[in-house]
């Protein structure tokens, strides 16, 4: 692994990101600052957490913790989502990323894990 542009969780995350940030920008707009502003941040987030974690990985504890934030910003991006898709269910965009971050946020739990056994073969 050469950075972490390699990890799978941070490319789905810069992906969904992508996705979000367009989606995000169909909504109404008086939601544009609203629930769009807030989606687009939990969003991104996610990836910039999973790249400060990267750097901070000579520390496993370090590493870890941003992991959690990582899944942490995932859940509230999730629940901005099902906010959303309920609020707009004409938009069924929303529906597939609600499925889509569920999916990422266990792929940042098994990396979770996978750090905090497999701690030797990564730093």
């Amino acid at each position: 692994m050469s950075g972490f542009h390699d990890l799978e969780i941070y490319m789905v995350a810069f992906d969904l990101a992508l996705k979000v940030h367009h989606e995000s920008l169909k909504l109404p707009g008086f939601e544009l600052y609203e629930q769009g502003s807030q989606v687009r941040r939990s969003s991104k987030s996610i990836k910039d957490l999973i790249a400060e974690g990267y750097g901070r990985r000579k520390y496993k504890a370090e590493f870890i913790k941003y992991m959690v934030y990582s899944l942490a910003s995932c859940d509230e991006c999730s629940g901005q989502i099902e906010t959303i898709a309920q609020i707009y269910p004409e938009q069924a965009a929303w529906k597939e990323l609600q499925q889509e971050y569920d999916l990422l946020g266990k792929k940042i739990n098994k990396f979770i894990q996978y750090v905090e056994t497999n701690w030797n073969k990564i730093h």
